[in-house]
């Protein structure tokens, strides 16, 4: 099993009460600790304004992130999950994404997906396409982007997408090009996507609906003659671990007292993630099983978000001493 994490960068009201002038001494601590640490990669949100309700607080840009983090970092790998094709040129991301994997020393993953965020779709003039536009933009833009990190050039004429001769250089330090994660579970069209592009996909972490996503990936694989075995299959858990249940239940009741005066009525939807049973909680056994039970049905890595991570760090500490060793 392969780790992840994310690092807070205000999506999620993971930065609220922390000065705007302190955010990115957090994040680069958090990297750092974490390029220390034993998780493979790290990861950011490619959000623009907050969830579940947007509001006011700072939500820093993604790629911005990657290219501080490829300059603060020496080891980690650096993801996005996932990168909205729509808010970006296709050969302008793959300009970005090869210039920050040369900083970076060949670390960045190309995290990608077709967008769902209405409102900010909206807000920042990108108007709101149809689903299948949004899957047809996707598909083009990866088409796009694995040519130029190839070749470092670009010409593509499509639906929704022209590029003539769009120069990409420097090309990516990795051979071949980033590595793409295909996000999403869209079982005609992006799982689709992925058995004919991706390296790593990207499912929801409910055992049934893994299970099914994964059965349906196959079967598109199975159509385009392509062996399933070579992509790797990863899910995202929101994470809040603790020694015994009633210190896991204090955590939640801080995160839900943080997080309150922000959502207000979005509160309890936003804590019941987490107090339902849908979320990764509970104790190191109880949190071990969860993810041995997904590891069973195909999962080869898990990239979590603790909620907690830029104010309490024990509970990542915990995660990182007792559950990463138990399950590599």
């Amino acid at each position: 099993m392969r780790f992840g994490t994310f690092i807070p960068q205000g999506w999620r009201h993971d930065l609220v009460g922390i000065d705007t002038a302190d955010h990115w001494r957090v994040m680069a601590t958090l990297a750092q600790r974490a390029d220390e640490g034993p998780w493979e990669s790290l990861w950011v949100y490619d959000h623009f304004h907050t969830t579940p309700v947007p509001s006011e607080e700072a939500t820093h840009e993604a790629w911005t992130l990657m290219s501080a983090f490829a300059a603060s970092t020496s080891r980690i790998r650096l993801g996005q999950m996932c990168t909205c094709m729509g808010y970006r040129n296709p050969a302008y991301l793959a300009k970005v994404a090869a210039t920050v994997d040369v900083i970076s020393g060949g670390r960045v993953e190309m995290g990608i997906g077709g967008g769902w965020y209405e409102h900010e779709w909206r807000a920042y003039g990108y108007g709101f396409p149809r689903v299948g536009d949004r899957l047809g933009m996707l598909d083009e833009g990866v088409q796009i982007m694995r040519d130029a990190w190839r070749t470092g050039t670009a010409t593509f004429d499509g639906r929704h997408y022209q590029v003539d001769g769009a120069i990409v250089r420097p090309l990516p330090l990795q051979e071949g090009g980033i590595p793409l994660w295909i996000a999403g579970g869209g079982e005609k069209v992006t799982l689709r996507i992925a058995a004919q592009y991706a390296d790593y996909v990207n499912w929801s972490s409910n055992p049934e609906t893994f299970s099914h996503k994964r059965d349906v990936f196959e079967g598109h694989c199975a159509h385009l003659g392509r062996d399933a075995a070579e992509v790797v299959r990863s899910a995202n858990f929101n994470t809040v671990v603790g020694e015994t249940e009633g210190e896991v239940a204090e955590r939640l009741d801080r995160i839900e007292a943080r997080v309150a005066p922000f959502l207000g009525e979005a509160t309890e939807g936003y804590m019941n993630d987490y107090r339902s049973g849908s979320a990764l909680v509970g104790t190191v056994e109880q949190v071990c099983e969860r993810i041995d039970g997904l590891r069973a049905r195909g999962l080869d890595y898990a990239i979590h978000y603790f909620p907690e991570h830029a104010y309490d760090r024990s509970g990542v500490d915990l995660f990182e001493r007792d559950v990463i060793p138990a399950l590599s």
